[in-house]
């Protein structure tokens, strides 16, 4: 046979058929519902007098709309959400998933969190599956070998009917990147490396596979951040190809599989990588001693730079068109042209989000909090778990206590300040050093400027109240 990629290999495996047009109906394993995409696809199964096909592949939660602020008052009654919007579609969520019988996580359950967060945790996300979601960072779960991508409204009800999708195969890109790493470089900076270094486009119509020795020895966690942001770059979905990492992450989770079927699974995991020989129709290859700590400087996430340089200065770009954009991002951000990104002021402080909201990620911004102080500059700071779970570990290992003594708040888990669509709003103007995915124009909220970041770079943004260089506050390793 000629040797396939592992994205290949996971298409073909799903395909259900094939049409004349060159789309195939495929089959998906895994779907994640929450709030903000679900009501009208529910509502056309109700019209159509439908079920939902296969309610034991379907997990639903609310996470973008859910307040982070407590849920329960003193006696343990719920505490009524305020935001109108937010509260008609958190309520219809809850009927539309009683009404189907799909399993549901609340707002309260000790398993609630972002949905990218709970799949992989709970086990639902699984190598070589096809999962699905009506939310464009669906690419996470590619972390765990899942072919993962976001979907729309009217895709998210055919799903829900038919446990199939029609779509056209993707191209297939490696991005490599080989090599040590330096001091305080974080998976938050390869991947805006890689953004960086391909552009906010540079992935269009393709699946990219991370392949290389830096990717290897990531944690799970860590590649959750990377295949997170795939999206960034453009790309339908990332992919790591599982390996004994994956498999040691999933023993026990309470959705993966036991005893004989178990052994099973990881027999059929174990062949899922690319073949030798297989051919990507593009590959960028990174070499890891040229990555940084970095911080975004723009309105996209390819606007990046290190921490240690400076915005760049119009006189650079000799395209006009380029020139102009770079011009209006700077303007939106309220950043001279060749301003070093350490004197830029921040007065907001973000940890949390689909990307960096895990126990790692805490325990990386803990690190450099411990024993600090929020700057007087900072207005507000806040932590917010990716999960339930998350939270009571770091409350296990005092990591909220070292945020509270530092000036955080210390949140429930959900979505939060990461776009802007829920109480956690930073204000117009407001300037927030953040370890979510997206820095567009009022993404955080009307006029509200985002720089992106890991958590321990945050968390040294929000010590120092400018952009700063984590590795300052951070030992060399031993």
């Amino acid at each position: 046979m000629t040797p396939r990629t592992l994205y290949e290999k996971i298409w073909d495996a799903h395909v259900v058929s094939s049409r004349d047009d060159g789309t195939s109906l495929i089959y998906i394993d895994r779907h994640l519902v929450h709030e903000v995409s679900s009501a009208q696809a529910f509502e056309g199964l109700r019209k159509a007098g439908l079920p939902v096909r296969r309610t034991d592949l379907t997990l639903a939660m609310p996470d973008h709309n859910v307040p982070t602020t407590p849920r329960v008052d003193a006696a343990g009654k719920l505490i009524p959400i305020v935001d109108p919007a937010s509260a008609i579609q958190l309520a219809a969520l809850e009927c539309n998933v009683a009404e189907f019988g799909v399993p549901f996580f609340t707002a309260t359950s000790p398993e609630q969190g972002i949905v990218h967060v709970v799949g992989p945790e709970q086990g639902f996300t699984l190598p070589g599956c096809t999962l699905v979601c009506g939310d464009s960072h669906t690419a996470a779960h590619g972390a765990l070998g899942a072919l993962a991508f976001g979907i729309g409204t009217t895709e998210v009800e055919h799903v829900l009917a038919t446990q199939t999708l029609r779509m056209a195969r993707s191209r297939s890109m490696e991005i490599r990147v080989e090599g040590k790493l330096g001091h305080g470089v974080s998976a938050k900076d390869v991947i805006l490396a890689v953004i960086g270094r391909i552009g906010v486009g540079g992935g269009i119509g393709h699946v990219i596979e991370y392949r290389g020795s830096v990717f290897d020895a990531m944690s799970i966690e860590e590649r959750l951040t990377v295949a997170n942001m795939s999206i960034e770059a453009g790309a339908r979905a990332g992919l790591f190809a599982p390996d004994e990492t994956t498999f040691a992450y999933l023993k026990g989770r309470p959705m993966a599989p036991k005893g004989k079927q178990w052994d099973n699974a990881v027999a059929r995991w174990r062949n899922l990588r690319g073949d030798d020989g297989a051919v990507f129709d593009k590959s960028i290859s990174i070499d890891a001693s040229t990555i940084a700590p970095s911080v975004t400087w723009g309105t996209n996430p390819e606007q990046v730079v290190s921490i240690d340089s400076a915005a760049p200065r119009l006189e650079d770009f000799a395209d006009e068109g380029r020139r102009a954009a770079v011009a209006r991002a700077l303007d939106y951000m309220g950043i001279a042209p060749g301003q070093a990104m350490v004197d830029v002021e921040v007065d907001h402080v973000f940890i949390g989000s689909c990307t960096n909201s895990r126990i790692e990620d805490l325990r990386a911004a803990a690190r450099v909090l411990e024993g600090r102080h929020l700057s007087p500059r900072i207005q507000s700071a806040i932590v917010v778990p990716g999960s339930g779970l998350v939270k009571r570990m770091a409350e296990a290992e005092g990591l909220d206590t070292i945020f509270m003594d530092a000036g955080f708040e210390w949140r429930e888990p959900g979505c939060s300040a990461c776009l802007g669509m829920n109480p956690d709003v930073i204000p117009p103007l407001g300037r927030c050093a953040s370890t979510s995915n997206r820095n567009f124009v009022g993404r955080q909220g009307p006029d509200a400027r985002t720089h992106l970041m890991s958590p321990a770079m945050a968390a040294a943004a929000g010590v120092a109240g400018h952009l700063a260089d984590v590795r300052a506050y951070i030992g060399e390793p031993a």
